[in-house]
């Protein structure tokens, strides 16, 4: 979430650390180091159309390897030798793009590449003989999936790009920091743009690299916050966004879990659902999973539509919060966080780019997936809920969800260490009656919607150091956002002085269609790890909405 509001008091503890940990890159960052990058002019492709790879680099040649990415990785093109170029890049790359010219094109010969995640590798060798490699990436969408669906996948996965999007700091900025101000660079950019490599990380990363989470960090009394992530990326120089979004922590594992077992997965991008308002006609089943927080209006409209025409909507994901625009050619992602920095608030508010709950736009973020993250927040992330357990508690032990998983109330799955219930989660405004969390819909969350089970969370952290430690999520700035979102009319009860929340997991029916949403973005972590409760709700979602019955066979350990 870490909203970054406009007031940061410096009397308080650091926003986590200052930017110079991690890996910033952009051309001319490190004199004398070798460069190497990669983009595609556009996230997704049919078959058919040619990809467009933009490359710069320092070297005198470089290669070029893609690899259908998966359970199985399977290198499908390369090609070596190719001649080395530097381009001129702008300063502000991040929010106008690189503008590099076009080093190799691709034709998607049909019937030879199919609906995937294709990994683009750029290879050159330094001075000293060592390996230099970054990454690219592009999906192929299936080209036959509105015509002819009697060879259709079991679902298709929507990739979170536009978050993606938000926290991809190559070139030096993102939507959280990297602007110079002085003080620890911290001033976000509002714009990103398609057209530049992905940072470091985001990917692909070694497989024990710390999730965005505390994880496995015993929090003691008397200790100071850990933030493992952030530590790992400063020694091993990745983006320090790295776990915040992007292939490598989220859809990855989740891709392989399903293709070990079993299901047939087609890919899309959230730039698909904003372009392409039919582009998942000829599925039943959409799959969202990890950290979807970016979503634009476009976006919203083509999954609404989906599940009001009877489409199912699996979402294994967490922190759905903040609306973003496009420009016209989807090049171009604006998000200005507060209504007072967007110049659209005044032309046309229901598209200003705040958290979903704002007045100005009118659209509670739990309408669409049933659950938003201005409910939840922050768990088992830094000195949020440090200690909790890192899992789900149970309060519908009945339900279709948890069938054969003989769960009971009261029972926690995902717990500690594997920690499920981690970092950001989505819940909604509730009350209990008779031992049973009901929605009150004060946030809009619909009235049907069952809470199947809960986790604590809290708004952010509070710092108790004054000042001598960083924190990563201050609940100081969750406060601001919202009363800059409120500046013009009355801060609702529900919200007013709030500062906890909870993270859930729960379902409903919207028309003809159906939602589940598991609000915690670690979801994926019960899966990588084999957890059983995770992996057979998983299962229960995933096969009750494609319409088979699998069996509960084993898989292959991620």
């Amino acid at each position: 979430m870490h909203p970054k509001a406009q007031v940061r008091p410096h009397t308080e503890g650091d926003y986590a650390w200052s930017r110079p940990h991690g890996l910033v890159e952009k051309p001319g960052m490190y004199p004398g180091e070798t460069e190497a990058w990669v983009y595609c002019d556009k996230f997704s492709y049919e078959e058919g159309e040619n990809v467009s790879l933009k490359t710069h680099t320092t070297a005198d040649q470089y290669d070029i390897e893609i690899i259908r990415d998966g359970a199985r990785p399977k290198t499908v093109f390369l090609q070596t030798g190719l001649p080395g170029a530097t381009h001129p890049t702008p300063g502000d790359a991040y929010a106008t793009g690189c503008g590099w010219p076009e080093a190799l094109q691709i034709h998607l010969e049909p019937g030879q590449w199919e609906s995937a995640f294709y990994l683009v590798i750029i290879r050159a060798r330094e001075p000293s003989g060592r390996i230099y490699e970054r990454e690219g990436f592009f999906i192929i969408k299936d080209k036959q999936r509105k015509t002819d669906t009697s060879n259709s996948a079991d679902f298709v996965l929507i990739h979170a790009t536009s978050t993606l999007l938000a926290y991809n700091d190559w070139g030096g900025a993102n939507h959280y920091r990297g602007i110079a101000d002085g003080y620890q660079n911290d001033e976000p950019s509002p714009l990103s743009s398609t057209q530049r490599p992905i940072a470091r990380g985001m990917l692909r990363i070694p497989q024990n690299a710390p999730r965005e989470a505390n994880g496995a960090v015993k929090v003691k009394k008397g200790d100071t916050p850990r933030f493992p992530s952030l530590e790992y990326s400063w020694y091993f120089r990745y983006s320090r966004h790295y776990a915040d979004a992007g292939w490598a922590t989220y859809e990855r594992p989740f891709t392989i879990w399903a293709e070990n077992n079993g299901y047939r997965v087609h890919h899309l991008t959230q730039s698909d659902l904003h372009a392409e308002p039919d582009c998942l006609s000829g599925y039943k089943v959409a799959v969202a999973v990890g950290h979807d927080e970016y979503w634009s209006w476009e976006q919203r409209d083509t999954l609404d539509a989906f599940v009001d025409n009877g489409g199912k909507l699996a979402r294994f994901g967490g922190n759905y919060i903040w609306q973003v625009r496009f420009d016209e050619a989807v090049q171009t992602q604006y998000c200005y966080r507060v209504p007072q920095a967007d110049p659209e608030t005044e032309h046309n508010p229901t598209r200003v780019t705040t958290f979903w709950d704002c007045p100005l736009i009118g659209r509670p973020g739990a309408q669409t997936v049933g659950l938003t993250g201005m409910m939840g927040c922050y768990t088992r992330y830094g000195m949020a809920s440090p200690r909790s357990s890192g899992g789900f508690q149970v309060y519908r032990p009945e339900h279709w969800a948890l069938r054969g998983t003989e769960l009971r109330y009261g029972d926690h799955f995902g717990v500690d260490p594997v920690n499920i219930a981690a970092f950001e989660v989505d819940g909604v405004d509730y009350q209990f009656s008779k031992g049973l969390p009901y929605p009150t819909g004060e946030d809009g969350a619909p009235m049907n919607l069952e809470i199947i089970a809960m986790c604590p969370a809290t708004f952010g952290e509070r710092d108790i150091y004054g000042g001598k430690e960083p924190i990563g999520g201050p609940l100081r700035e969750v406060l601001e956002v919202i009363q800059l979102g409120y500046e013009s009319t009355t801060v609702p009860e529900y919200l007013k002085d709030r500062e906890y929340g909870s993270g859930m997991v729960a379902s409903f029916t919207r028309n003809k269609g159906e939602v589940f949403c598991a609000g915690t973005c670690e979801w994926v972590a019960g899966l990588i790890h084999r957890e059983e409760f995770t992996e057979h709700i998983t299962k229960n979602v995933l096969n009750r909405f494609v319409g088979v019955e699998r069996q509960n066979s084993q898989t292959t350990v991620l």
